[in-house]
């Protein structure tokens, strides 16, 4: 049965894969565009209005490279453990709020003469560095000062290939601010060199990226929660399907019980998992042998999912089989039950039903819990019990659970099951003309040519198994034996 506190609620869809690959195929062609651009700027080293545009224009290649591959991954999903491992090595820097403004007010550039020693910052620069243009630019020697002490090798390997050995500089850094901020930036640069070829300056564009990287920071840290829950949700089914089939029965198939020169049983069940969810409820069916030769029937349902439903279930089926074993009547022994979810520490609602069947009187004595009435087919008709009285497991406290009793025949089919194997989507209903337990009662003319339990079962599963289903079921089939 659904849990009590179920609701519905839409379910998020991911983008549509055509929209996202329009806008990969978008972001190509304007890339192809800027590097155009670039390709088609002439660059003189003695102007630097020039080398800025240049230098934008890799920028902005670059931009629309980050662009291309956070588009791709939308599109692909979330990447394996060995994509996010890199992803998280090149998204492990965290930066703090970055100046605010357009992409302007987030890049500057700056030129450090090696000649005359002069160093010349934009305002941008000033901004980024969190400086007053009054105080001065800082010169290559006092630049990794305000740098993370981690990341100031790193910007002393970038100055000495360019100036040394002519390497352009790109790369990134993290600064403090004057106020103990962070912040995360993008360096590229080249050497400038004098008619004789010698290096006389040395220019560079500097991009504010610390909300870049904050972004793929959380990207990261996302991907690890969700990969995480996923693992999780895969270990609680896991254990969730360990614990149902320890518990429930063993056996698969028919089960015929002996009537020890009476009519004996015919057994078969079946369960059904849910086609909407990948978390096991708390559904149980069993048939045992009692040791006064008569023998119970049960099937039930608790709410709720996973290893919570599935540890209830096996804490209430073990107390009914011991009940059973011990004699207490059907009526009392769903009296115990309610008390037993009372006394729980995780309280939950549930249905059962609980039969016992005397193969010398051919008697079915029974009791219900909130549940479907059995269903007893004879010469190809079939019928819903009359009920006992009987509230939900756990809704009530202090109830008193009636019982009553019926006949059965040889050859008559006794149909137990959860209200999930009649709760089907809209989509999985197929051409079922019924709902509820009507759909049941129409395989009527089928279970009276059916030579087994394992062939009625069969039939059930044919024709309500294949459906998408909204919860789990089971389905318990005895038939009595001539």
């Amino acid at each position: 049965m659904p849990s009590h506190l179920f609701a519905d609620h839409p379910t998020p869809q991911p983008p549509e894969r055509d929209a996202v690959d329009a806008l990969i195929n978008r972001t190509r062609l304007l890339r192809g565009d800027v590097d155009a651009v670039r390709r088609d700027t002439t660059v003189f080293d003695d102007d630097p209005q020039l080398r800025w545009q240049r230098a934008l224009c890799e920028l902005a290649v670059h931009q629309l490279d980050d662009l291309g591959e956070h588009l791709g991954q939308l599109r692909d999903g979330i990447p394996g453990p060995a994509a996010a491992e890199t992803t998280r090595a090149a998204s492990a820097r965290t930066a703090s709020e970055p100046p605010t403004g357009s992409l302007l007010s987030r890049v500057g550039s700056a030129e450090w003469n090696l000649l005359t020693d002069e160093v010349s910052w934009s305002d941008e620069l000033y901004q980024i560095f969190g400086r007053e243009p009054g105080t001065g630019a800082l010169s290559l020697d006092e630049l990794p000062s305000v740098l993370l002490a981690e990341d100031q090798p790193l910007l002393t390997s970038m100055v000495t290939d360019c100036l040394v050995d002519g390497r352009p500089i790109d790369g990134e850094f993290r600064i403090l601010l004057p106020g103990g901020a962070m912040r995360t930036l993008h360096m590229m640069g080249e050497p400038v060199l004098d008619a004789d070829g010698c290096t006389a300056s040395m220019w560079a564009v500097l991009r504010d990226v610390s909300t870049l990287r904050r972004s793929q920071h959380i990207v990261g840290r996302t991907q690890d929660t969700l990969r995480r829950q996923e693992h999780m949700a895969r270990a609680e089914h896991r254990m969730a399907v360990e614990l149902q089939e320890a518990v429930l029965p063993p056996w698969h198939g028919s089960l015929p019980i002996s009537g020890r020169g009476a009519s004996g049983l015919d057994i078969a069940a079946h369960f059904l998992p849910s086609g909407s969810s990948d978390l096991i409820g708390g559904d149980w069916y069993d048939a045992l042998p009692l040791p006064d030769g008569r023998t119970l029937l049960t099937v039930g349902d608790l709410t709720g999912h996973g290893i919570p439903a599935t540890s209830a279930m096996a804490m209430l089926l073990g107390a009914l089989r011991g009940m059973a074993v011990a004699g207490v009547d059907p009526g009392p022994v769903m009296g115990h039950l309610n008390q037993l979810i009372e006394c729980s520490a995780q309280p939950a609602l549930g249905s059962a039903v609980c039969c016992r069947f005397d193969p010398a009187t051919g008697t079915l004595t029974w009791a219900q819990a909130g549940h479907p009435a059995p269903l007893l087919f004879r010469n190809g008709v079939g019928r819903p019990l009359p009920a006992p009285d009987g509230v939900l497991l756990g809704a009530a406290s202090g109830v008193t659970y009636e019982q009553d009793q019926v006949a059965l025949l040889p050859g008559d089919v006794l149909v137990l099951h959860t209200d999930g194997l009649t709760r089907l989507s809209d989509r999985g209903t197929g051409t079922g003309t019924g709902t509820g337990p009507s759909m049941l009662l129409e395989l009527a003319p089928r279970f009276a040519q059916a030579c087994t339990a394992q062939d009625c079962v069969r039939i059930v599963v044919e024709e309500l198994g294949s459906g998408e289903r909204l919860d789990d079921a089971c389905v318990l089939v005895a038939r009595v034996e001539a």
